[in-house]
């Protein structure tokens, strides 16, 4: 590889750099209540995923472990301000990532990435799947939902994930899927929110595998 090609890393500085120069130019127009955002001056403080992770125009992106977080969770946190939805949504219903609209390009990948994966890997280990989920503040759902776990996970203020969960019974393999509500959309594009999944089934797996302190690719 050339000198000359920008190293992926150094990449996503740029992209991070970009967002937050974005930002900048629409700061004082975001709506950071109606976002269940607390804003600190030119710092907006994101409850994401049961953490507060820090989005500061000076200070750039930071964890609730005061670390940079993954590039995907710089790239969720800088949409979900972009995107500044200030309007309430409308319904309470959940669906499937595949039954967005636009989901289309990234279904196959949602599937493999977060429902799929989560079920390979938690197969046989339902109890401990609840545990890790609670670990990013998932909480039982009261529903009418006939799963093993039905757990309701706070992604980010108004984008929460509500994951349903059978354990592995013969003949019947383990099954998975993580939901969202249906005015998501109007909080993130089709590929954050995918990101947004992938991000909580890797940390549930690094959970599952004792490797949460390793530097995650989510």
């Amino acid at each position: 590889m050339s000198n000359e090609q920008p190293q992926p890393r150094a990449v996503f500085g740029e992209i991070r750099e970009d967002y937050l120069a974005q930002l900048g130019e629409v700061w004082e127009g975001i709506d950071f209540v109606a976002l269940g955002v607390e804003r600190d001056g030119d710092t907006a403080v994101i409850p994401f995923l049961g953490r507060s992770h820090r989005v500061s125009l000076s200070q750039g992106f930071v964890d609730h472990n005061g670390n940079k977080p993954s590039h995907a969770a710089c790239v969720v946190l800088a949409k979900y301000l972009l995107q500044n939805a200030s309007e309430p949504g409308s319904g309470d219903e959940w669906a499937a990532y595949k039954q967005f609209p636009d989901a289309a390009p990234f279904v196959e990948g949602y599937a493999n990435t977060v429902d799929r994966l989560i079920a390979r890997e938690f197969a046989g280990h339902g109890g401990q799947l609840a545990i890790e989920c609670a670990r990013w503040g998932g909480e039982e759902y009261d529903s009418e939902l006939s799963y093993d776990l039905v757990l309701r996970i706070p992604a980010l203020p108004k984008v929460p994930l509500l994951l349903l969960y059978n354990d592995e019974e013969e003949p019947f393999p383990a099954q998975c899927s993580v939901l969202l509500k249906q005015d998501a959309s109007r909080y993130l594009d089709m590929e954050c929110m995918a990101m947004l999944g992938m991000i909580l089934a890797q940390r549930l797996v690094a959970g599952l595998k004792g490797t949460l302190d390793q530097n995650l690719l989510s």
